[in-house]
């Protein structure tokens, strides 16, 4: 039965479907979700070909190998970082028994909350030379302020973007050492390894996969960043668009820029492709999750002070300095439109969420009914625009968005009929489609999910039954989803609300949202004022690490 499936498998259709003579409609849908994904990528690798021999010399010659130095030594820093983070914390709370380490193992996910441009502001207002600490050294002990590191700095900016990023690693990672075996972690004992070679030359190496796409989802979140960068005055390429575009007022430029960033990004991807095909690593299949390591009651102080100061320096402090500002500045911030902002941010992340649904649904019931090679490439090319940058893709989005005003205004001419401004471009009602854009490949990771628990044969019996077609979808794919569905609707909502770049440099004049207001404050030093709007923002960011400690709790029982 099984080598029947395989020919079957072998057997179908690798490029477009069709019936009776004709593409299916699935097909069409699909292929206008990729373009509409690779349009502006495509406009931003062509902009290489544009006359911008002034300001690009200007670059060249005074900036671009201080952008290359900067992001190579940041995304270096941060990702050894969050490597020694992520997987110290993660052996611990997967494989080590101590007090506390229940409370640990989810705890530790929550600075995946925390936007990263929210704490890159809230330790720049704290450290800074006026800030709380800094002035208390100066004042209580000043043989020891002069020795206080700068907080605007290459390690300053270093720490706090690892601080914030962790968790991507620290959370795969814990599933990569829960994931090994007993009777394989018995074997490498009865061969006499101590703990430490045991670590090393065994549980390290399985869990390599695992820590490595944590890796990658952190180096492709330090190449995207812009928030906390801007924050710390760091010059990245992503800093550079956005000077480019506003500064220089060249969009030209920016996207010259911007295909640099593009270039990386693909890199990345290549890379992560090469390694998964190199690397050949078999889980054992004895069923029994290995047993942890007790720790004595030393070692275990000392796993509760690591873990306990990681947290602390990564949400517990953040978030009490928050709310103290909060406390500063709610008489007299609270009544300045941030009701407006609220409501203009609630509108974007809910149009944005119901879009990506809906082509994260195109994609997913598409790819179930057309398994060929072809479908295949159109979606993963759908997807590519969630390891792009946000300012990557505003200009791509603006560059499509001006090329499509010109279009309409060339044919309206034709008629004798003229426009008085743009119709698309700076228009809120293109912004949903830019976000689509960016997080459709997290609506649907959970669409397909759930999809993919509902077994073919569940489909047969329902066409004995008489349904089939559209019937089919609505009466019984779309009900068993629906949890998926809104896991996938909470987790794009959530991003949008915190995707701070995309927003700012796309945005109609006027329409500001509490991720631009943040941006806007921390420019002039406003720590107190902008701390309202961040609390809202990581409030919302709770939610979908709630839902990952539940999955995580539901997965163990």
């Amino acid at each position: 039965m099984q080598g029947c499936d395989a020919d079957m498998v072998m057997k179908r259709p690798a490029g477009p479907v069709r019936i009776g003579g004709r593409v299916e409609p699935s097909l069409v849908l699909v292929c206008g979700v990729a373009l509409v994904v690779l349009l502006p990528i495509l406009l931003v690798m062509a902009s290489i070909f544009a006359d911008t021999r002034d300001i690009w010399g200007h670059l060249r010659e005074n900036l671009l190998a201080g952008l290359l130095f900067n992001t190579a030594v940041l995304s270096s820093g941060v990702l050894a970082l969050t490597a020694f983070f992520g997987v110290s914390a993660a052996y611990l709370t997967a494989l080590c028994e101590f007090p506390g380490r229940r409370f640990f193992s989810w705890a530790l996910l929550l600075p995946l909350s925390v936007p990263t441009y929210v704490m890159a502001f809230v330790y720049t207002g704290l450290l800074d030379f006026s800030g709380p600490v800094a002035s208390f050294l100066r004042q209580h002990l000043p043989a020891v302020a002069p020795w206080m590191p700068p907080v605007r700095s290459t390690g300053g900016v270093i720490l706090v973007l690892s601080l914030a990023l962790y968790p991507y690693v620290f959370l795969l990672a814990a599933g990569g050492f829960a994931s090994q075996g007993e009777r394989v972690l018995e074997a490498s004992r009865s061969m006499g390894l101590s703990r430490g070679r045991l670590f090393f030359r065994v549980m390290l190496p399985m869990a390599r996969p695992f820590i490595l796409a944590g890796l990658i989802l952190v180096l492709m979140e330090t190449l995207a960043d812009f928030g906390a960068v801007a924050v710390f005055n760091y010059d990245t390429f992503t800093t550079a668009i956005y000077k480019a575009w506003f500064g220089f007022f060249s969009i030209d430029a920016a996207s010259q820029l911007a295909s640099f960033l593009v270039v990386m990004a693909l890199m990345v991807l290549t890379a992560e492709e090469w390694s998964r095909r190199r690397m050949r690593y078999v889980r054992g299949r004895d069923g029994r999750r290995a047993k942890r390591i007790p720790l004595s009651p030393r070692q275990g102080f000392g796993a509760i002070l690591f873990l306990g100061g990681l947290f602390s320096v990564a949400f517990v402090v953040p978030m009490a300095q928050l709310f103290a500002w909060v406390a500063e500045a709610w008489r007299e911030e609270f009544h300045l439109g941030y009701g407006g902002l609220l409501l203009n941010s609630l509108v974007l992340a809910g149009a944005g969420a119901l879009v990506t649904l809906s082509a994260a649904l195109v994609l997913a019931f598409a790819g179930r009914k057309a398994n060929g090679r072809f479908m295949a490439f159109l979606s993963r090319v759908s997807l590519l625009g969630y390891a792009l940058p946000g300012t990557v893709l505003a200009v791509g989005m603006v560059r499509v968005l001006t090329g499509m005003d010109h279009l309409a205004a060339g044919t309206l001419a034709v008629f004798g009929v003229g426009l008085s401004g743009p119709l698309l471009q700076g228009s809120v009602w293109m912004m949903p489609v830019a976000y689509m854009v960016r997080f459709l490949s997290v609506g649907f990771s959970a669409v397909s999910s759930s999809l993919g628990r509902i077994s073919p044969s569940m489909d047969e019996a329902a066409r004995t039954m008489g349904i089939s077609g559209f019937s089919l979808v609505r009466r019984i794919h779309l009900p068993l989803i629906r949890g998926g569905m809104v896991t996938g609707a909470i987790l794009v909502f959530v991003d949008i609300m915190k995707e701070m770049p995309l927003t700012l440099m796309t945005r109609p004049f006027g329409w500001d949202t509490l991720a631009v207001k943040i941006f806007e404050l921390t420019s002039e030093g406003e720590w107190e004022r902008a701390a309202i709007p961040a609390v809202a923002l990581v409030a919302a960011g709770l939610i979908p690490v709630g839902l990952l400690v539940w999955q995580k709790e539901r997965a163990k029982r």
